[in-house]
Parts: C-alpha cells; sequence; structure tokens
C-alpha cells in the first residue's frame, strides 16, 4: 500500500491495524461488517452482492461460449472471486487461481494412482491443504476444493477434464476481476460524514471537562469517548478500504492518505484525552486556576469543528503560563495537589495541540 505521504512513525501502526483488520476480520462498528455490504441499494441489497451476481451471470455466459462443460461452475468461481478491494481482488485472484491448479495436480496424482474412492477424497484434504496454506495460498483453499470435486465427481481422469477446469477457472475469477475493477465505491462521502461525527464527540468531550473543572460535583459518564473511539476505528477501515481500492498513484490516493492520518492522529490525541481524564480525578475542588484551563476547553471545543489549525488554544495555554507565574504560591496541601494535577493536564493538552499542529501542515480535513 502506497503510505508517501504518511508520516514514517505512522506507517508501521497503520500497516499492522490494517492487517488485523482484513485477516483478522474485526468487526469496527455493528453497522460495519468488514465493510463489504456498507453501501446499500434499495435499503437491503449490498454493491458487493450486485457486484457478485453480475460476475457469476457474466462468467455462466462466458463460459456457455467458450464450450466449457458444467459452465455454471465458472458462476460459483466468480462468487468465490469477489472481494473488497481492488488490490486485495488482484492479490486473492491470483492466490485462487495457483492454489487450484496445486490442488488440481495433487488431485490428478492421488485419483490416477489410488482411484476415485471417498478416502481418498479425504486423502487429498489432508495433504492439499497444508501445502497451499504452506505456499501462502490460503485464500485459494475453497476455489482449489471446487475444481477438484468436479473431477471426482466426473470419476474419470483426463487431460481435457482438467483443462475444462482450468478454463473455468480462468472465466470465472476472470469475471470477478473485471467487476471488482470496473467498479468500487466512493467511500468519499462516508468518511466525511464520520470525520463531522468524530469531531462533534471531541467537541463534547471538551465541553464535558470543562464542565467538570468548574464544577467537581460535576457526573460524566464519558460515554462520548467510547463513541469517538469506535468512529475513529470505522473512519480508520473504510479509509484504509478506500486506499486498497487504488491502483494508482493520484490526487485520489493522496486524499485517501490524508483520510488515514486524520484518524490516526484522533486515535493519538483520543489517548491524551484518556490521559487528561485520569488527572481530573484528581482535582476535587475548584480554584481560579481550574475556572482559567476550562475558559481553554471551552475555546477548544469550538476549535476542533474548524477545518484547519486556528492556533488559538494554543495561544491561550501560552497566556496561561504567565498568568499561573504571577499567582501566589498554594496555601494548602489540597490546594498543591490539585494546582499540581491541573498544571498536568496542560500538559497532556499541549501534547495534544503538538499532534494536531504537527499533523494538520499535511492536512486538508480538519483540526
Amino acid at each position: 500500500m502506497p503510505m508517501n505521504g504518511i508520516p514514517l512513525f505512522l506507517q508501521h501502526v497503520i500497516r499492522v491495524d490494517i492487517m488485523n483488520m482484513y485477516h483478522k476480520k474485526i468487526t469496527l462498528h455493528k453497522g460495519l461488517i468488514e465493510g463489504a455490504y456498507s453501501h446499500m441499494v434499495f435499503g437491503f441489497v449490498g454493491i458487493r452482492v450486485i457486484k457478485t451476481a453480475i460476475a457469476s451471470i457474466l462468467a455462466i455466459i462466458v463460459a456457455n461460449l467458450a464450450g466449457a462443460v458444467n459452465p455454471l461452475g465458472a458462476g460459483l468461481l466468480a462468487i468465490l472471486g469477489v472481494d473488497v478491494t481492488r488490490k486485495r481482488s488482484i492479490k486473492t485472484v491470483s492466490a485462487r487461481f495457483l492454489a487450484s491448479v496445486v490442488g488440481l495436480l495433487l488431485a490428478s496424482l492421488l485419483f490416477g494412482l489410488l482411484g476415485f474412492e471417498l478416502w481418498v477424497l479425504a486423502l487429498y484434504i489432508l495433504v492439499a491443504f497444508p501445502i497451499i496454506a504452506k505456499l501462502n495460498f490460503k485464500e485459494g483453499i475453497v476455489t482449489s476444493s471446487v475444481v477438484v470435486f468436479h473431477i471426482y465427481g466426473a470419476g474419470t481422469l483426463t487431460l481435457h477434464g482438467v483443462l475444462n477446469e482450468v478454463l473455468l477457472l480462468a472465466i470465472g475469477l476472470g469475471a470477478a476481476s473485471v467487476v471488482n475493477l470496473v467498479y468500487m465505491p466512493n467511500e468519499e462521502d462516508k468518511l466525511v460524514r464520520i470525520k463531522k461525527e468524530v469531531d462533534a464527540y471531541f467537541s463534547l468531550i471538551f465541553t464535558q471537562i470543562s464542565s467538570n473543572l468548574r464544577d467537581t460535583t460535576y457526573v460524566w459518564d464519558g460515554h462520548e469517548i467510547i463513541d469517538a473511539d469506535e468512529k475513529v476505528n470505522e473512519g480508520i477501515f473504510i479509509a484504509s478500504k478506500a486506499l486498497e481500492n487504488r491502483l494508482m498513484r493520484t490526487d485520489d490516493i493522496h486524499a485517501d492518505e490524508q483520510w488515514l492520518i486524520y484518524f490516526y492522529m484522533r486515535k493519538a490525541q483520543l489517548e491524551n484525552v484518556q490521559g487528561i481524564l485520569q488527572l481530573l480525578s484528581q482535582v476535587y475542588q475548584s480554584f481560579p486556576q481550574c475556572y482559567l484551563v476550562a475558559d481553554v476547553f471551552d475555546q477548544l471545543s469550538e476549535d476542533v469543528k474548524e477545518p484547519h489549525y486556528t492556533g488559538k488554544t494554543e495561544q491561550l495555554l501560552n497566556d496561561l503560563d504567565e498568568v499561573f507565574r504571577q499567582m501566589d504560591l498554594p496555601v494548602t496541601r489540597g490546594e498543591f495537589e490539585v494546582r499540581a494535577a491541573v498544571l498536568q493536564v496542560i500538559r497532556e493538552l499541549q501534547q495534544y495541540l503538538k499532534i494536531a499542529k504537527r499533523d494538520k501542515k499535511q492536512l486538508r480535513l480538519g483540526v
């Protein structure tokens, strides 16, 4: 995956997260199942379902025209070949085809030597599956099983039969590849919507922090933190999926990279926010310093929704440093503890702004 526009310190994290999302099939949001069926037509039919139907029918028609035996097999192989992204489709189609060729060779050897018996079919599975997995063609295990079962069902081993299966493979997987390459849904509108939701959650979080600093008895359940984290993860998944759909370096790829930078920035900032919340547990009394810092969070709750880095919150923090220096020293131990915690909140907030200031230089997406 091209990452020319992404800071080096993020690239390893991004690759690991994307790999986990695809290969472990992590559900990032209740309404997002692998991102495959998230685009709905008529409210209930997913884009991938429509693509699968088109690829299947196309494969059957082409197989009929090519005079292949059992053209429906090409349709089944096309169903297996439709994937989530263009790059993943190219990779998995290659793996499926090569795995099937390996499976055909092993099956031909076993059926030719031992005959067409059920125990031979079981032996094939025991031998072929580990070999295919070892060759790193795991995606092709099911596809290879389909073509081998066709051979077993025929009950005879001929060169024509094997070549027919190769033809069905080429047609079925080829149709799936064509459909995958021709159309992939545009994720831009969805990413814009998720960004607005994330920014709104951050704004609410900072408003709640401000309220807590002004009134230490204020109760907040913190659900916005969980909601923001879910949305950030969903954004990372969709942005990475959109990037996987770009086969050539274009402005669109740069835009998708920027989306990844944005959501990973928010992910890092959420850690700062969690650190701030832990420090707030030590603020059990309100002092003048608390009200001053609350004003900073009020400003930040507005800045976070701006389309660029404003620097207003940073300026307020800088001014606050000078104001704090001129204030009297703590009189009691309790005041000392609270003011120390507030000072740590400021340090954590400065780190938050540092992340924003650094990454916003590369973004056109928000603060």
